[in-house]
């Protein structure tokens, strides 16, 4: 399966402002690119690229005062398949982990451990350790938050999300993520395409959050907003939750003007490289 994704973006900047990006696909499906990601912004600024503490690519640049447009594109292939789904997936007690996922059970700006454990413990304290508590979390989640673009905030936390109800995909992914570290699991935010393959298809697209839980000595794909295996995640980068992995850091004020994500299945390689050739 080849699988399109891009985005669009416009700020407006009072000023010149330096802007962190982390936009771009994950390294670790750098094999599966089929079409190179093209990117550039308008007006042109010079750019450069790093990797952060977690492994994920930032794009480095610096916006004029006024609009600037990001704009990115690229062809990936995918397996087709829907996420893994391991019943048997054990838990790993704390003093058996690895050194690199002691992180990942730690209190965050957004996944306050500190006042979600009891509540996480009486919830969840007594279900069978492993992947069934877990999917018991995800499900907890889904059922308890509901959706609605309409009261997003960026500032929300996990603990507020609790609380509240209410909420966007980040909300339904802190809330996961911090009763799973309640309970000693470790586990990580992830920010990436998720388009509408197999499933009805929903407007506007977006950019999506969903989180990955360390078990059986692996990283396994759970989804609270959806609750249901999907097909053609992209993986743009992951963090301990959305502090980490803003798409866009700004370093002084800024407006969105325009914001444009396309994540969609396309059959023909040969066409998608005129269209992306054409586009540069």
């Amino acid at each position: 399966m080849l699988i399109r994704y891009g985005y669009e973006i416009t700020l407006t900047c009072p000023q010149p402002t330096a802007l962190v990006c982390l936009l771009s696909v994950h390294d670790d499906r750098a094999a599966d690119i089929r079409i190179p990601e093209t990117v550039f912004t308008t007006p042109d600024v010079p750019t450069s690229t790093y990797r952060d503490l977690f492994g994920n690519r930032c794009l480095r640049l610096v916006a004029p005062a006024g609009d600037l447009t990001i704009w990115g594109d690229a062809t990936i292939e995918d397996d087709g398949k829907p996420d893994r789904s391991l019943p048997g997936a054990r838990e790993i007690p704390v003093s058996e982990l690895p050194d690199d996922c002691l992180v990942y059970l730690m209190g965050s700006r957004y996944c306050e451990t500190d006042r979600l454990s009891q509540i996480a413990w009486d919830m969840f304290g007594t279900v069978s350790p492993g992947w069934g508590r877990v999917q018991a979390i995800c499900d907890f989640v889904h059922g308890h938050i509901q959706f609605d673009y309409m009261q997003a905030r960026s500032t929300r936390t996990a603990f507020e999300a609790f609380h509240e109800r209410i909420g966007v995909c980040r909300d339904f992914a802190h809330l996961a993520v911090a009763l799973c570290r309640c309970l000693n699991i470790p586990a990580r935010y992830v920010n990436g395409h998720l388009g509408d393959i197999g499933v009805p298809v929903v407007d506007p697209m977006d950019f999506s959050a969903w989180i990955e839980v360390f078990l059986d000595g692996a990283w396994h794909t759970f989804d609270p907003r959806n609750n249901t295996p999907r097909i053609g995640r992209i993986i743009v980068a992951r963090g301990r939750d959305a502090a980490d992995i803003p798409l866009i850091n700004s370093f002084g004020p800024h407006v969105l003007k325009a914001f444009r994500v396309w994540t969609y299945e396309v059959k023909n390689l040969q066409q998608m490289q005129s269209v992306a050739e054409s586009a540069v």
